[in-house]
């Protein structure tokens, strides 16, 4: 994919101290891309805000804040980096090499933003523009509804409370593994559906939602059942 990127930016651009800078971390040269990066963001934040206000005139100011903050993440900028073939061109210090920097997804995004930084400060703001809304089009194209935006937690709030059921709570199970690496278990419970499930992830935030997530898919097929059952009943 590394073709893509060339036919978005250009061999001038390529080849210019910016975009050298631009692909720099800070492991590799004093002259990294910490500033650009920086830039980048705001940058970025502008076009995806504007993006999303001229297309969705009837979207809340809730929904659209929620779609920006999934569109500029790390992990969606580093999807985009990754389609790029981004980690190809980094300039990493020896360490990062060896540690596999150059497929961490905090140094892929933040290389993103120092490109598209890199391409305002050498030719203004509307070829920026174009620039982010080229390596976004998909993902403009195809945004993901405002219940898709949701959190776990907060659709199976909602799911419940619209049965007028009581929210489900959630306990802290275990936390295990060293200080810089624990693994967290928590448990989901909703007494009046029977229903008990766990997740593990990274964090206990994470954990809660893993476990609220496993919960929502077993109430979404018992309402679901629960409603074929009430249809054959009036049949």
């Amino acid at each position: 994919m590394q073709k893509k990127l060339v036919e978005l930016l250009g061999h001038d651009h390529m080849a210019s101290d910016l975009f050298v800078q631009a692909l720099t971390h800070r492991s590799a040269s004093s002259k990294h891309n910490e500033r650009m990066e920086f830039l980048g963001d705001s940058v970025l934040g502008l076009v995806i805000t504007n993006a999303l206000y001229k297309h969705m005139p009837k979207a809340s100011e809730g929904y659209l804040s929620r779609l920006r903050a999934s569109l500029v993440n790390e992990g969606t900028l580093a999807e985009i980096a990754n389609e790029l073939s981004l980690g190809d061109f980094l300039r990493l210090g020896a360490g990062e090499l060896k540690s596999g920097g150059f497929r961490r997804k905090s140094i892929l995004s933040d290389t993103l933003e120092a490109i598209i930084a890199s391409v305002y400060l050498r030719n203004g703001m509307d070829a920026a523009t174009a620039f982010v809304r080229a390596i976004y089009t998909n993902r403009l194209e195809n945004l993901p509804s405002e219940n898709e935006l949701k959190d776990p937690k907060s659709r199976l709030q909602e799911a419940l409370q619209s049965r007028n059921l009581a929210i489900p709570v959630y306990q802290l199970i275990s936390t295990t593994g060293d200080a810089h690496k624990q693994v967290f278990t928590a448990k989901c419970t909703i007494k009046a559906l029977d229903i008990e499930t766990r997740g593990v992830a990274s964090s206990r935030r994470k954990a809660e939602q893993q476990s609220a997530q496993n919960a929502y898919e077993i109430v979404m097929q018992k309402f679901i059942a629960q409603k074929g059952k009430n249809k054959g009943n009036r049949a």
